[in-house]
């Protein structure tokens, strides 16, 4: 399996073991990490069958003012960013702990997981191709908004919205 990480994190992977195949068939991404497993699916000749978007990054329905707000916030103050980021990520519950896994994080990395545009044409070529694709969203998600993304992702996917989950899936 390939896996791509989220935003600021590196080999969480362990986190979504209950969701993961581990075939070498399969690619997986978290977060910002699941524009990178379908940027790198969609350009790869290799055999894929399974495609598994994470809590993908899904900001298409979002204002330019609220994407250059996230961006402004970062170029302030950094660490205070990524603090409230991975808060965040971890709720509505709070007992992961994730210092393990936290890798910096850069404007260029915001700013690309922010403007990414999810694209109906890729998503349907990868279907032509035969690939797998399944979603997972949280319901309760304080990172993106999982209904907007449920409607966008159903249309071409196996879309799984896990009412009690927060960001990285986690329930009580």
């Amino acid at each position: 399996m390939k896996f791509f990480s989220g935003f600021c994190l590196q080999n969480e992977q362990e986190l979504f073991e209950s969701f993961l195949d581990k075939s070498d068939y399969t690619v997986a991404g978290f977060s910002y990490g699941a524009q990178k497993a379908i940027e790198y699916a969609s350009n790869n000749t290799q055999r894929i069958e399974r495609l598994i978007l994470l809590s993908p990054a899904f900001f298409n329905n979002c204002s330019k003012s609220f994407l250059r707000t996230q961006l402004h916030y970062f170029s302030i103050n950094k660490d205070q960013y990524l603090q409230n980021f991975l808060t965040n990520i971890c709720l509505p519950y709070s007992n992961v702990g994730l210092e393990k896994y936290i890798s910096g994080g850069n404007v260029e990395q915001l700013e690309e997981l922010l403007i990414y545009n999810w694209s109906e044409d890729k998503l349907l070529s990868l279907q032509k191709k035969g690939i797998k694709i399944e979603v997972f969203l949280g319901g309760e998600d304080k990172i993106i908004d999982s209904k907007s993304a449920f409607d966008f992702f159903s249309k071409y996917a196996t879309t799984y919205l896990i009412k009690k989950a927060g960001h990285l899936l986690n329930v009580e």
